[in-house]
């Protein structure tokens, strides 16, 4: 056992080398500083549909993306208490490589010009989105697979994620400014393929109930996470919209569906559990639903009514949700 710990660990510093030396190299012969953070027209050459000119982009809006990722992704994948503090651990160490690994090949698609690819304040933006899908597919494989094969399905995962995106955005012209798709449903169907083609009917009838386990741990990672869900997701769904008159309506309706869907679940959690009040984790699940269906229709709606029952009907999903499939 002790043989195998520490193959465990010079495996994972091992390819933790690997990978950052090839980012780093390929940063050195691609990477250069975008010319669009500067006044001037965008270069005809430059795919700029999707893209916000960096002069005109606000550091704030990025800051509180960044830290959405970052904080309410990277504590919420936290939630089997046996896993806490690894989970986020390692969830920060897949942030530290993906958003590097997303940045060239996003890159790749959108931003590359004469044989360099140019990143600047909106490219880490989609590299924070491309990102956060990792880290909702991680939620799905928590406890089966470990750090180095973590890192590996973030390798694969960015690739198709940039891919998928590129052609329902690029190609389709599908309207997604809070990623509703590209980000949050990609992120989720990836997991739970992963999860089904992992799976071991022995192995996790045996670990379901243990790793299932509720303690304080697991709430207080939940409370933290959810904190910043309510903080800093409106900045997440409002940063792409294609029109900056919808940016206000994009803000808002997040807001709207994530009041009705917490009330919603303090209405069915009682019926559903013995507690009079629902657990800090399904609250933290009730507020991932609702804003994220408020990711493609947030700068659509045009009647605040449509985003109450939105959020509405996603609180009431979520807990039967969370009662009878997990």
């Amino acid at each position: 056992m002790p043989e195998h710990t520490a193959a465990s660990r010079l495996r994972l510093s091992g390819l933790c080398f690997l990978l950052q030396i090839l980012n780093i190299l390929l940063f050195a012969v691609f990477v250069r500083y975008s010319p669009e953070s500067s006044p001037g027209q965008c270069p005809w050459q430059l795919n700029c549909s999707r893209r916000i000119q960096d002069s005109g982009f606000q550091q704030p809006r990025f800051q509180d993306v960044h830290i959405q990722v970052l904080l309410s992704f990277g504590l919420l994948v936290a939630f089997l208490s046996r896993y806490g503090p690894g989970s986020a651990a390692i969830s920060i160490l897949i942030i530290a490589f993906a958003i590097q690994w997303a940045l060239l090949i996003q890159g790749i698609f959108y931003f590359f010009l004469n044989g360099k690819i140019y990143v600047g304040a909106q490219s880490m933006v989609s590299a924070d989105f491309c990102t956060a899908a990792v880290l909702i597919s991680t939620g799905a494989v928590l406890g089966r697979v470990n750090p180095v094969q973590m890192l590996l399905l973030a390798l694969l995962e960015v690739i198709l994620c940039t891919l998928n995106e590129y052609i329902l955005l690029s190609l389709m012209g599908v309207s997604d400014s809070g990623r509703s798709l590209t980000v949050h449903t990609f992120g989720a169907y990836f997991g739970l393929m992963v999860s089904r083609v992992l799976y071991q009917s022995h192995k996790d009838k045996r670990k379901r109930e243990e790793q299932q386990d509720m303690g304080h741990q697991t709430d207080f990672f939940a409370v933290v996470g959810t904190i910043y869900l309510w903080i800093f997701w409106p900045s997440f769904t409002s940063t792409t919209t294609v029109h900056d008159s919808a940016e206000n309506w994009a803000v808002l309706n997040t807001y709207f569906s994530l009041v009705a869907s917490t009330v919603a679940t303090f209405i069915l959690s009682p019926v559903l559990y013995e507690e009079s009040t629902p657990r800090m984790v399904q609250i933290q699940d009730a507020t991932l639903a609702a804003m994220a269906v408020m990711g493609m229709a947030g700068e659509m709606l045009v009647i605040p009514f449509g985003a109450l029952i939105a959020g509405f009907l996603v609180g009431l999903i979520s807990p039967l949700g969370f009662r009878f499939f997990t």
